[in-house]
């Protein structure tokens, strides 16, 4: 039994360190099997030697969040431990540096894992961005903001969202209305994300005058989209010739950013995937970024991160031929 002092010198810091009812503290003692005690200014670890050093290293990088303002949460609890194991929890000063936008609600919207950050800043450097990773990541809600940054600053005129017309096997022509209207509700995150941003009546209103486009990525054939910001979401949907249709759309003093997860590929017919096509093509191009995210970068619930991680070690395993039952690595479609 080891035991190693933190010393606090504002009583606020140790207040939001330790959580309402100390629930962040109580996280952080099941994570390492330490204790973990607050007296004066000074926070008291104990344990088996290894926990109790990991244990004060994750403290340390909550209190650099705590210091930049940043409110502790289970994810970012989860995340700096994570850090920690890595031996990365140093880089977490590298976070929250920057506000990306404030949202119609007043909420300013910052990086809140180093693979955003690094998302954040390859869609501020690059004329071309791809996003590609699990859900839950961000990928679309941090594009969207970018967007709307660019749009604020009067960077771009005109904001244009799009997606492919094809969803977990579902058919279109078996749904009611319009194209538009048979589109509407797998464009609605890209909307969400946008009231998010503006808020609902601004939203209309730049819709109305045409500032902003949310449209199906067949509306796309044959148009150059100047002053603008492109974001093409759920692209692992696309084909390898849609794919090279959007590429070809940018206009003068545009930006585009592409995401998509490769594990949720929904093309009938076994066809290639022109997101997976286009990221072995274009890695290397100058100008041009793809980034990866990790289950790491997940935001949402604990949980998501751990189904993440199953169907990982099951593509693996499958891919050895390790995988017992009905299922074989056939069964993945991420080669295509």
């Amino acid at each position: 039994m080891v035991e190693q002092i933190i010393n606090i010198e504002r009583m606020e810091h140790a207040l939001t360190l330790f959580g309402s009812r100390d629930e962040n503290i109580r996280q952080l003692e099941q994570t390492y099997g330490v204790t973990v005690v607050f007296r004066g200014t000074d926070i008291k670890v104990s344990g088996e030697a290894e926990a109790v050093m990991n244990a004060a290293r994750c403290i340390e990088g909550l209190l650099t969040m705590v210091e930049q303002g940043e409110e502790l949460t289970s994810q970012n609890i989860r995340y700096v431990a994570s850090l920690v194991e890595e031996g990365k929890e140093q880089e977490i000063q590298g976070l929250n540096r920057d506000v990306i936008c404030i949202t119609a609600k007043g909420k300013p919207l910052k990086a809140r894992t180093l693979g955003q950050q690094r998302y954040v800043d390859a869609i501020r450097q690059n004329t071309i961005t791809f996003g590609i990773g699990p859900a839950g990541t961000g990928k679309t809600y941090l594009a969207v903001a970018m967007a709307v940054k660019a749009f604020r600053a009067h960077e771009v005129n005109r904001i244009v969202l799009t997606r492919p017309a094809v969803e977990a096997g579902e058919k279109l022509g078996f749904l009611p209305g319009d194209l538009q209207n048979k589109v509407a509700p797998y464009l609605r995150p890209l909307y969400d994300a946008l009231f998010d941003m503006l808020g609902a009546e601004n939203f209309q209103k730049y819709q109305e005058r045409g500032n902003i486009e949310v449209a199906p990525l067949a509306y796309m054939r044959g148009r150059t989209l100047d002053d603008s910001f492109i974001i093409l979401d759920e692209a692992q949907n696309t084909t390898p010739e849609q794919m090279k249709m959007f590429l070809t759309r940018l206009g003068a003093n545009s930006k585009a950013v592409i995401t998509g997860d490769i594990t949720q590929i929904d093309l009938p017919d076994a066809r290639r995937s022109g997101l997976v096509e286009a990221a072995k093509i274009l890695r290397g191009v100058e100008d041009i970024a793809i980034l990866q995210f990790t289950e790491k970068d997940v935001v949402r619930h604990k949980l998501v991160q751990d189904i993440i991680r199953a169907y990982e070690k099951y593509y693996r395993d499958s891919r050895r031929g390790n995988v017992k039952g009905p299922f074989r690595r056939e069964d993945h479609r991420d080669s295509r």
